[in-house]
C-alpha cells in the first residue's frame, strides 16, 4: 500500500495510491461502514493515521475497495507524505562514503537530528541560500517511518515498530557541517550543516511495510540533473535497518510518526572536494570536480520499491544586508 499527501484547494489531503489513481481516503471513508468519528479525523493526518494501528490497515483496504474518492494521480499537487514528529539520522552508514572523507569514530551508529520544519514534498523546490552556503549537497537515504511504540527495542523484534519506508533526500551545507584542523583532522557541526529551510525533502510516498519485507535489499540511486551521482544497494549498510530502530530506541522512546532516515552511500558531493578533506580511493586527496548543487538543477533519488523523489534547485533572492 503506497500513502501520499496531496493538496485539494490549500488543505492537505491523505491518499492510497492504486494504479494510476488516488483514493481519497476520507472521501471514501464516509462510505465504509463502521468508521467512527475519531477514525475519520485521523484520515486527515498521517502521524493520527499510522497511530491506529491495524484497524488503520483494514480501514485503507476498505476504502481502496470501496470504489468512491477516486480521481486520477497524474497532475495532483503532491505534498511531504509525512509531517515528522521527529527526524532521527544516521551518518556514515555506508562503507562507500565513509572512505570518501576524513576518517571519524564508527563505533556505533552516527547519531543526529533534522528539524522538521525543513521538510518538503515531491516536487518542491530546495532553496540554494549563499548565505547558508555555498556547498549545498544531496544525499539520497532510505528512511523508516515508525508505527508502533517502543523502548530498548532488540534487533530481533525492531521491524515489527515499521509501519512502511519512504525517501528522504538528507540536503547538507557541507561547509557548515566540516571544517579541517590543521593536521587533517576534522570538526563536524551537524546542527547548521543539517537543518535550515528545505534540507529535508521527503517522498514521494510512503510504502507500508508488508510490501517491503528485508528493507536491506532495495536499489538506491540518485542523479543530478541526468547525471548518475549515487548507485549502490541497502545490503551495503553497515548497520542494518534493524540495528538502527533498535538503536535510537536506546536513547528515545520511538513513537508513530517519528523517522529514522538510514545513511547515504558515496557519490555525493563531498566526495569531490579536497577541500573538506575528501579522498581518493588510494588515500590521496580527491580529484577536484563540480559536484555541488546549483540554481536549475534537479536532484532525483530513487529507491527501488518505493520511487523516485524529484526537486530542483533554486537560488535564493538577494536579500538586502540587514535582512
Amino acid at each position: 500500500m503506497k500513502l501520499i499527501r496531496f493538496d485539494n484547494g490549500g488543505t492537505a489531503r491523505l491518499g492510497l495510491l492504486d494504479g494510476t489513481d488516488v483514493v481519497d481516503l476520507a472521501e471514501a471513508l464516509q462510505v465504509v461502514p463502521g468508521v467512527t468519528d475519531l477514525e475519520l479525523r485521523a484520515a486527515a493526518d498521517t502521524v493520527d493515521w499510522i497511530a491506529l494501528g491495524g484497524r488503520g490497515m483494514a480501514l485503507a483496504r476498505a476504502a481502496l475497495a470501496s470504489g468512491a474518492g477516486r480521481r486520477p494521480a497524474q497532475g495532483l499537487p503532491r505534498r511531504a507524505p509525512i509531517e515528522p514528529r521527529l527526524i532521527l539520522c544516521s551518518g556514515e552508514n555506508y562503507w562507500d562514503h565513509r572512505n570518501e572523507k576524513p576518517a571519524v569514530d564508527g563505533r556505533e551508529p552516527e547519531f543526529f537530528l533534522k528539524s522538521p520544519l525543513g521538510v518538503i514534498g515531491d516536487g518542491d523546490t530546495i532553496v540554494l541560500d549563499e548565505k547558508v552556503t555555498h556547498k549545498l549537497d544531496y544525499e539520497v537515504e532510505l528512511m523508516v517511518v515508525i508505527g508502533k511504540s517502543g523502548r530498548h527495542i532488540p534487533p530481533a523484534r525492531a521491524l515489527d515498530h515499521i509501519y512502511g519506508y519512504t525517501i528522504m533526500n538528507d540536503v547538507t551545507a557541507r561547509d557548515r557541517q566540516v571544517r579541517l584542523r590543521p593536521d587533517g583532522t576534522s570538526a563536524y557541526s551537524l546542527g547548521p550543516g543539517k537543518s535550515f529551510d528545505s534540507s529535508a525533502p521527503i517522498g514521494p510516498c510512503i510504502v507500508t511495510a508488508d510490501e517491503i519485507p528485508d528493507p536491506q535489499q532495495l536499489a538506491i540511486r540518485s542523479f543530478v540533473s541526468g547525471d548518475l551521482r549515487q548507485h549502490n544497494h541497502t545490503s551495503r549498510m553497515i548497520w542494518g535497518v534493524a540495528e538502527l530502530v533498535a538503536f535510537f530506541s536506546t536513547y528515545i522512546t520511538l513513537q508513530p510518526g517519528v523517522v529514522i532516515s538510514t545513511g547515504t552511500p558515496g557519490g555525493t558531493g563531498w566526495g569531490s572536494d579536497p577541500d573538506l578533506g575528501a579522498r581518493a580511493h588510494d588515500g590521496s586527496p580527491a580529484p577536484r570536480l563540480d559536484r555541488y548543487l546549483s540554481g536549475g538543477d534537479e536532484v532525483v533519488c530513487e529507491i527501488e520499491g518505493i520511487g523516485a523523489l524529484h526537486n530542483r534547485v533554486a537560488s535564493a533572492p538577494a536579500r538586502p544586508a540587514n535582512d
